[in-house]
């Protein structure tokens, strides 16, 4: 074992594979596989016995998947750093991967670099997404933002845009001739409706819904 390196967990269900992301991982000079397995059991045995600093692991594992093994993993040492390395390039896949806990989640299909890149990020404690999976939860995440903008009311859409003009909500009350509460009632049905849990975030969803003003040169 080298030096310093960052101890691996690879987990992967053909042995073929395993063996080519072992020498692309090795050959970095800052990283070792410490150990190999091939299902989720496996995966858990293997790494209780070796405690290592990453586990690189494949969604589409034989019988129990590799988001539910890394939920046993983080069930018993919170602070396990795991990168997805999947097929799967859909959002849905990467976004169950991160929400139940994955430091990062990486395509096959990404340059080979790019997994050596992972593998020294999360092992630092920084998350990690590739850049084709990033770009598909962008647009994930438009179209869903897209989709609650559209469920707001009319008076709600008037709210937000004077909301995001910096307006207070006495202002907008006077403007729209309501009581302070009515618009304090709508403001907080919109940040539900759009999933901002503060002032600030309901400014950037509304800024990528093109709702902001452009700042004056």
């Amino acid at each position: 074992m080298s030096e310093g390196a960052v101890t691996v967990l690879l987990v992967d269900d053909h042995a073929v594979v395993r063996e080519g992301y072992r020498r692309l991982l090795e050959r970095s000079g800052n990283i070792d596989v410490i150990g190999e397995a091939e299902d989720a059991d496996s995966a858990f045995a293997r790494f209780r016995e070796l405690a290592p600093q990453v586990v690189v692991m494949d969604i589409a594992l034989p019988g129990v998947s590799g988001v539910e093994a890394m939920r046993r993993m983080l069930e018993a040492t919170p602070a396990t750093r795991v990168l997805m390395f999947s097929m799967y390039e859909d959002a849905i896949f990467a976004t169950r991967a991160l929400q139940a806990g994955a430091s990062g989640y990486v395509s096959k299909a990404s340059a080979p670099n790019v997994l050596v890149e992972a593998v020294l990020t999360v092992a630092r404690g920084r998350p990690y997404v590739s850049a084709e999976i990033a770009q598909a939860l962008a647009r994930r995440n438009a179209v869903a933002e897209a989709a609650s903008a559209a469920a707001l009311t009319a008076r709600e859409f008037e709210v937000l845009r004077l909301v995001v003009q910096g307006m207070s909500l006495r202002d907008i009350a006077s403007t729209l001739a309501l009581t302070q509460k009515t618009v304090s009632n709508h403001q907080s049905a919109i940040r539900q409706k759009l999933g901002a849990e503060s002032a600030v975030a309901l400014v950037r969803i509304a800024s990528r819904l093109g709702l902001v003003p452009p700042q004056p040169n």
